[in-house]
């Protein structure tokens, strides 16, 4: 069975074609559920199939749009990432014990997506925990990333990336705490918007078998994922915007417009790669061929500035304080392995494995003293973003990398040009954006040589998200984005 035309055309483009009925909701459902049919064995995106109800609402979407009703996401195929609440669907973020658990409500965003007239065909593959940059545990087996299949296609929201470049409808739904809704996009070529924290109420994206309470998680974010940056503000505007169990719940959600809406009107500061941690030669060189096109267009593009926050210290504070709200939830015999090897830690080791160690048996009182660190952060940030609009920088070292199921990731090691870096170190560059809460949109820019997709993240000021997802928008209209796998292009 061949690609139809609807399989990798984006959720704006489905959306004018169910307007104009040269599609129908059902048509746009089976193309992708024929895609999963045919393809997903060999990628095993797709964890959890929801076809019967999937079809089901593309019926209702299709006798809606007959009624001449309008909704943002109407007919549109969804996937959505295993760890959100689906009602009747079980949710174990891959926890072996929790393979049966199946809550009896939807989560907030999923209620949203589903008002808006979104069609979910299935939930997407997770690592255990959503603690991983690989996406496999034992309930639901290892997802491939399509470009290559014996590589990783990111985590925690690797199913979501994989099932997005592989067609299986134009939008999704990821998480992030330390790059999960980035990294796998920059794994698989397609796009994703980290939101400015706490803009996308989180209720219901929660572990089982914890009640889906109203619970601000330290820097965690939910957000949208695409093939195409338009596509991600209209996802973000349908799930953006207070939970109604917050005081003020009557305000509308208002963001700033963009900063500007033409590539030379931009001020960016792009950085390619740090000696935390380096990029390798394939991602600076896209980088690199990113920032003489953004020049060649008028825009500014500057390459250093004294008032980018520090990347050593900053990494170094966002390792303590991730790993302090990680380690809330770790089993007691690994906090007191952790005590111990904090005492034999040497005073000025400051690596951030170090950190990591310290973060996990961080104090209170000490977790408040950080905290008052990453305010001043933040403030760094603001008087950074009055002279430019957008900092553009990596989210990875290196594209995918082969699956490496080690259960110690303190003891993986990531090969950069030659040379070996502790696997959760990667952590630093996601982090750049995580740790003071900042909007951050990933995006495709290129391929390595050996055919693996390479992308960044454009971070943007503080609830000014509308302007990273701009300039993605821009970018990808003047140099191109998503460009399928050559396995799965058809």
């Amino acid at each position: 069975m061949a690609k139809s035309q609807w399989s990798f055309r984006t959720a704006v483009e489905c959306s004018a074609a169910l307007a104009a009925k040269k599609v129908s909701a059902v048509e746009l459902a089976q193309d992708a559920i024929g895609r999963i049919e045919r393809h997903d064995i060999k990628i095993n995106a797709v964890c959890v199939r929801d076809f019967s109800r999937g079809l089901d609402a593309a019926r209702a979407a299709d006798a809606a749009l007959a009624r001449g009703e309008t909704k943002p996401l109407l007919g549109l195929p969804i996937t959505v990432k295993e760890s959100y609440n689906v009602a009747g669907l079980p949710t174990t973020w891959g926890f072996p014990p929790q393979k049966d658990f199946r809550p009896p409500e939807d989560a907030l965003s999923i209620s949203r997506v589903k008002q808006a007239g979104g069609v979910i065909l299935g939930k997407t593959n997770v690592p255990v925990g959503l603690a991983d940059w690989q996406s496999y545990n034992d309930i639901y087996g290892t997802t491939n990333n399509p470009y290559d299949l014996g590589r990783t296609p990111g985590g925690s929201s690797g199913g979501s990336a994989a099932a997005l470049a592989a067609g299986y409808g134009p939008l999704s739904l990821g998480s992030d705490n330390g790059g999960s809704l980035r990294v796998p996009p920059v794994h698989c070529g397609v796009y994703a918007h980290k939101p400015t924290f706490a803009l996308v109420p989180s209720r219901g994206h929660t572990p089982p078998p914890f009640p889906p309470l109203r619970l601000d998680r330290d820097m965690a974010v939910i957000g949208p994922m695409a093939r195409s940056a338009a596509d991600l503000a209209l996802l973000l505007d349908v799930i953006a915007g207070p939970d109604p169990l917050e005081a003020g719940v009557g305000y509308k959600l208002a963001l700033p417009p963009p900063r500007h809406n033409e590539l030379k009107s931009f001020r960016v500061l792009v950085v390619d790669s740090d000696p935390v941690l380096p990029a390798n030669n394939d991602v600076r060189g896209a980088i690199e061929r990113l920032a003489g096109s953004l020049a060649g267009s008028g825009a500014s593009v500057t390459r250093q500035s004294p008032l980018l926050p520090d990347f050593a210290e900053s990494s170094r504070l966002y390792m303590r304080m991730l790993m302090s709200f990680l380690a809330a939830f770790f089993a007691p015999e690994s906090i007191a392995n952790a005590q111990a090897g904090v005492a034999k830690l040497a005073p000025d080791d400051n690596s951030l494995a170090a950190e990591r160690l310290r973060g996990i048996v961080l104090s209170h009182r000490a977790w408040v003293l950080d905290d008052g660190a990453r305010a001043r952060l933040r403030a760094q940030w603001r008087e950074l973003f009055k002279t430019f609009d957008a900092v553009i920088c990596p989210i990875m070292p290196t594209p995918a990398y082969p699956h490496d199921h080690s259960p110690e990731q303190e003891a993986r090691r990531i090969d950069i040009d030659g040379k070996e870096y502790v696997y959760p170190d990667q952590l630093a560059w996601p982090g750049i954006a995580t740790l003071p809460g900042l909007p951050a949109t990933a995006i495709p820019i290129g391929f390595s040589p050996e055919g693996l997709p390479i992308g960044v993240q454009i971070v943007g000021p503080w609830l000014e998200d509308r302007t990273p997802l701009r300039l993605a928008e821009l970018i990808e209209r003047e140099f191109g984005g998503f460009v399928p796998p050559p396995m799965f292009d058809d």
